[in-house]
C-alpha cells in the first residue's frame, strides 16, 4: 500500500512539474520581451531549465526510494554514473572550449591595423567553409542588440553535473570510495562535510586574494595562488583516499572557476549591459576584473582535465606522495597553457614549452617505482610459487568486486570489466595485477578486503618467476 501511494504521489508531482515547465516555455516564446523578468536578466526560459532539473532530481529520488535494497539498486547507480558522467563531459567540453576560444580571441585580436576608435580590436577567421569577422568593443556598442548570447550555462551545468557525479561516485559510497582508514578514519558523513566545506573555504581564500592589491603583481599572485592550491592538494591527501583526493582537488578548482563566472564575470557583464542600455557611463574596471578571472579559469582548465582522467592511471595517485605528483603535474600543464597563450599573442618564448615538457617527463621519471633490491627480488622469493596459491589470494581478496557475479555492496558488476574468475584470467591480466596490486598498491580499493603485504609479495614472486600455470 505504501509503495502504491508513493508511486501515485510520484506521478502527480511529475505531471505538475512537467506542466509548469511547458507553461513557462510557452510564455517565453510568446512574450514580446522574451520572458525577461526585471533588470537582472532572469528569463522564463531560465526558470524552465531549473524546473527540468528539479524534475530529473525528483524522478531519480523517487526511483531510488522504490528500489533501495533490491538488485535494481546497483543497476540504477551504475546507469546514473554513466548518464551524469556523460553530461559532465559534454558540458565541460562546451565550457572549456568557450574558454579556450575567447582567450585565443583576446590574445589574437588585431589592435592597430585599421581599427575604429570604439573598438579594442578585430579578427578575421575562416572555419567550416565560411569566413567570419569579429569585433571587440572597448566598452560597449551604442545600442545593445536584443539577441545577446550569454556564455554562462555551460559553466553552471558543468559544475552541477560534476557535483552530482561527486555524490554518485564518492559521497553515496563514502565508506568505500571516499574514506581510507589507513589515511584518516572518520565517519562517512564527516568526510562528505569536509569535502563540501573545503570548496567554500577555497573560494573565500581565492576571492580575497583576487580582491587584494597582490592581484596586480602577476608573478607574485601566481606564486602565492599556486602555494594555496598545493596546500589543498596536501590537505586532501591527508584526509581522503588518494583517488578521492585527486577528484576533490579538481572539484575545488572547478568551484573556483564557476565561482568566477557566477560572482564576478556574469555580474560585471550584466552591469555593463544595464549601463549601456540606460545610456549611463560604463565602469571599465568591471570588464578588466571579469577578463582577469576569465584568464584564471583558462589556466585552471588543464589541471582539471588531468584530474578527470587521473583515476585511470594509478602511477599518479598511487605514489607514496600523491599530493606532490598532483601539484607537479598541475604546474607542468599550466606551463604548457601559458606557452599557448603567449604564442597566440605572438609573444612566445623559446624556453617555456620545452621546460614544461622536460618538467613533466622528470615527474614521470621521479614517480617511477624503484627496481627491486637484491633482497626483495626474485632471489628472495619463495621458490616455485604456484598459480593455486595466487588464485587462493585473488579469490579471497579480489573477486568480491572482480567477478562475473560480484558480492560487493557497491560494485554490482565488475569494474572496467576486469574479472578473475579463473586462473587463466589471472595469467592474462598479470601486468595489471602487478601495477595495481604490487607496485602502487591501489587495489583492492582502499584495501577494503585487508590484503596483507605477504600476499602482495607472493603475487610478485609468482609474476617474476614467469606467471606459470602450474
Amino acid at each position: 500500500m505504501t509503495q502504491v501511494l508513493l508511486f501515485s504521489a510520484f506521478l502527480l508531482g511529475l505531471v505538475l512539474l512537467l506542466g509548469a515547465t511547458y507553461a513557462l516555455q510557452r510564455f517565453a516564446k510568446v512574450d514580446k520581451r522574451g520572458g525577461k523578468l526585471g533588470e537582472n536578466g532572469l528569463t522564463m526560459q531560465g526558470f524552465s531549465y531549473l524546473l527540468i532539473l528539479l524534475t530529473v532530481i525528483y524522478v531519480l529520488a523517487v526511483f531510488y526510494i522504490l528500489i533501495k535494497g533490491t538488485p535494481w539498486e546497483g543497476h540504477l547507480m551504475e546507469w546514473l554514473n554513466i548518464v551524469v558522467r556523460l553530461m559532465h563531459i559534454t558540458f565541460g567540453i562546451a565550457w572549456i572550449g568557450a574558454s579556450f576560444y575567447f582567450v585565443f580571441l583576446e590574445n589574437a585580436l588585431n589592435r592597430t591595423d585599421n581599427v575604429r576608435e570604439e573598438l579594442a580590436g578585430n579578427l578575421w577567421a575562416v572555419h567550416g567553409g565560411g569566413f567570419y569577422y569579429l569585433e571587440k568593443y572597448k566598452l560597449a556598442p551604442k545600442e545593445i542588440p536584443r539577441d545577446l548570447h550569454w556564455f554562462k550555462y555551460e559553466a553552471y551545468f558543468t559544475w552541477l553535473s560534476g557535483f552530482s557525479l561527486l555524490f554518485v561516485v564518492y559521497y553515496f559510497n563514502a565508506g568505500s570510495m571516499l574514506i581510507d582508514p589507513q589515511v584518516l578514519d572518520v565517519a562517512p558523513l564527516t568526510g562528505v562535510a569536509i569535502g563540501v566545506g573545503s570548496f567554500v573555504v577555497a573560494w573565500l581564500i581565492y576571492d580575497v586574494l583576487c580582491k587584494s592589491p597582490l592581484v596586480k603583481k602577476g608573478t607574485w599572485f601566481a606564486l602565492l595562488g599556486f602555494l594555496v592550491i598545493v596546500g589543498f592538494a596536501f590537505f586532501y591527501c591527508q584526509v581522503f583516499s588518494a583517488r578521492a583526493a585527486y577528484i576533490h582537488f579538481g572539484a575545488m578548482l572547478g568551484t573556483l572557476m564557476v565561482g568566477n563566472v557566477f560572482f564576478t564575470i556574469i555580474p560585471a557583464q550584466k552591469a555593463m549591459v544595464k549601463a549601456a542600455t540606460l545610456g549611463q557611463p560604463l565602469d571599465p574596471t568591471l570588464g578588466k576584473n571579469a577578463l582577469t578571472r576569465s584568464l584564471h579559469n583558462n589556466y585552471f582548465t588543464l589541471p582539471v582535465l588531468f584530474v578527470m582522467v587521473s583515476n585511470h592511471f594509478p602511477s599518479t595517485f598511487g605514489h607514496s606522495q600523491p599530493w606532490l605528483i598532483l601539484a607537479a603535474i598541475s604546474l607542468g600543464v599550466a606551463g604548457v597553457k601559458h606557452w599557448l597563450n603567449l604564442r597566440e599573442k605572438k609573444q612566445a618564448t623559446v624556453w617555456i614549452l620545452p621546460a614544461s615538457v622536460v618538467f613533466l617527463l622528470a615527474v614521470a621519471f621521479v614517480s617511477a617505482p624503484p627496481k627491486q633490491a637484491a633482497a626483495g627480488g626474485a632471489a628472495a622469493c619463495t621458490p616455485n610459487v604456484s598459480i593455486a596459491q595466487v588464485n587462493a589470494i585473488v579469490q579471497n581478496r579480489c573477486v568480491r568486486c572482480h567477478s562475473s557475479n560480484p558480492t560487493d555492496e557497491v560494485f554490482k558488476s565488475a569494474p572496467n570489466g576486469v574479472k578473475y574468475d579463473t586462473p587463466e584470467d589471472i595469467i592474462r591480466l598479470q601486468d595489471k595485477i602487478m601495477q595495481r596490486v604490487v607496485v602502487t598498491k591501489t587495489m583492492p580499493q582502499n584495501n577494503k578486503t585487508n590484503m596483507t603485504q605477504e600476499e602482495r609479495d607472493l603475487i610478485r614472486c609468482w609474476i617474476e618467476q614467469g606467471a606459470q600455470n602450474k
